[in-house]
This record gives C-alpha cells, structure tokens and sequence, in this order.
C-alpha cells in the first residue's frame, strides 16, 4: 500500500493546525499576528507532532517487542508515573506552575522506569516486564487518584483533571523543545533499530543466531519508550489511544513488518493528534475540552474495528 499520502496529508494538517481558527491576517496587528502564531500556535503544533510522534513510534516499538497488538506506551508505566509525579509536586510541595509540574512528571517517569527494573529484572524476559509495567501503572494511578481525591478544593480537582486527560494549550517554546529534545532523541534510536525489531519476529532462534538478544532489545525499548513518553507526559498530560491505534494502522500501510512501521506509525500518530487538537479548538466559547478525550473518542471506534476484523467480523470492510 503507498504511505507516501502521509507526506502531503502531514504538511497539510500542519498548515491548518498552525492557524485555524484566525482571523484574517490582514485584519490583525501584524505584532498581535506574530504573537498569535509564533508564542501561542507554533508551540502547540510542534507539542502536537512530537508527542504524536513519540507515542506512534513508541507503541509501534512496543507491540513489535511483545508481538502484541495491545501493547501501549502506558504498559512501561512511565506515562502514570509521571501524571504522580506532577500530582504530587503540585498538592504535597504546593508547585503547580507548569515548569514545576513538568519537572515532577520526568522525575515520575524516571521513578516508574526504574521500579519496573528493580521489579522485573533488568534483563527479564518480555513478558514479565510487560506484567511489571502493568502493576506499576495500576499503582500509580491509584495514588493519583488518591491524591485527587484529597485535593484541597473542587476547584483544584478539576483543574488536576484537566491536566491529566492531556492539554496542549498555554505552553511556551522552551518548555516545548525541553520536552521534545529528550523524547525526539529517544524517537530517532527507537527508528534506527527498525531492522531488529524486524528480525525479533522471525523467532528467537533465528534472532539470536543474527546477534540480536530479545530480551536486551525489549529492555532498551522500554527505556526508549519510556523517554520518548515521559518527556512529553511530563510537560502535557496522559493523552490515551494515539500510542495504541497509529502503530496498528501503520502496520496496515507496511503489510504487517513491525520494523517498517515505526515512521509511519509516528507520522500517524502526529496526524492523528494534531486532528484531535483542532477540534479541541472548535468547543463553545469559555469551554475547554481535553484532547485526550477527543483522542479516545476517535481511537474507541477504531480499536474496536481492529478487534472486529481480527476475529473476521468486518471482512466486508477490508
């Protein structure tokens, strides 16, 4: 199948994404458009693309290494460490500026990692790392939600749960690029190890006998995924599906070779968040909605369409 319509489709996307909804250029102070566009929209695009990016990349990654389909950043738990983390900076150390937030998430997701090590094993097989990530991921949005919970107002609540359903919004170019330096980092190692994770699905005999170690490659996924998420996390929220539905739709595009998938399940991944923030911006005036709720709202029905043409349900939509 051509992947190639992504290219045009992205910049596209991009375009619109940077500056719609606006008002015509010329009725604006060319200093307000300025602003408009370079301290308020570039920011939240380029959030949107690199946390679109990291999450298709990082979950194509993922469900390569446990050849599973349902495997997600969340499974690494770094994405549920770091919305503890944040919590916890805001209403145990009274921070809840966003550089502080953000700070407290990458040090979650950092804490998360490495109790999942310590947990599992450093070399465990896959399995039991998928199982530690699962239990550290559950524990930690207990506590979060604990802390919620105990949150000293309704208003506070509300304004936690926002943050936790993911936002793009109000973010500044340095906190952007501080943020997407580490998790694009992470993203181009996870790219340039595409041919591995290739190779893992032909079994692990014929893996070892290239030099390829399952278990070291799932370990150093996991890591990767787990920057390439946190960072983002850290700075913008937990966005759901995005990390599960684009790898399963680029794995369409490159007919099932999980290597190959990596890019465009990114690139998906990317359109797929910057479709979801622009509808974001189209909610009633003084409303704000989410993005990870648009997100799961649009990733629900495609999941559940993967799930029915995998049991041979929807053949008729193929």
């Amino acid at each position: 199948m051509n992947r190639w319509w992504l290219l045009p489709g992205f910049a596209l996307l991009f375009a619109v994404h940077l500056a719609v909804p606006l008002a015509p250029l010329d009725a604006l102070d060319p200093e307000t458009a300025r602003l408009i566009l370079v301290e308020l929209r570039l920011p939240r695009t380029l959030l949107a693309i690199g946390y679109g990016l990291s999450l298709g990349m990082a979950g194509a990654a993922l469900q390569a290494i446990f050849a599973n389909p349902l495997a997600s950043p969340d499974i690494t738990g770094a994405a549920s460490g770091g919305a503890l983390g944040a919590v916890t900076v805001a209403y145990v150390f009274g921070l809840s500026g966003a550089v502080a937030m953000a700070a407290g998430g990458a040090v979650g997701a950092g804490l998360a990692l490495a109790l999942l090590f310590v947990v599992a094993g450093r070399n465990a097989p896959p399995a039991r790392l998928l199982l530690g990530g699962l239990a550290i991921a559950l524990a930690a949005g207990s506590a979060t939600a604990l802390l919620l919970a105990l949150a000293p107002s309704p208003f506070a609540f509300y304004e936690m749960w926002r943050w936790l359903m993911g936002s793009l919004a109000d973010r500044s170019l340095p906190q952007a690029a501080a943020a997407l330096v580490p998790a694009l980092s992470a993203c181009a190692l996870l790219w340039r190890g595409r041919k591995a994770y290739d190779l893992i699905a032909l079994g692990d005999d014929v893996s070892a006998s290239l030099g390829i170690d399952p278990r070291r490659l799932a370990t150093r996924a996991m890591v990767l995924a787990a920057i390439a998420t946190g960072a983002c996390v850290a700075l913008c929220g937990a966005i759901g599906f995005v990390g599960l539905v684009a790898p399963i739709a680029a794995r369409a595009l490159v007919r099932g070779h999980p290597g190959r998938a990596i890019l465009p399940a990114g690139v998906l991944g990317a359109l797929l968040l910057m479709g979801a923030d622009l509808l974001v911006r189209f909610a009633p005036a003084g409303r704000e909605i989410p993005v990870g709720v648009v997100t799961s709202l649009i990733g629900t029905p495609l999941f559940i369409l993967v799930l029915l043409r995998a049991r041979g349900m929807a053949g008729g939509l193929r």
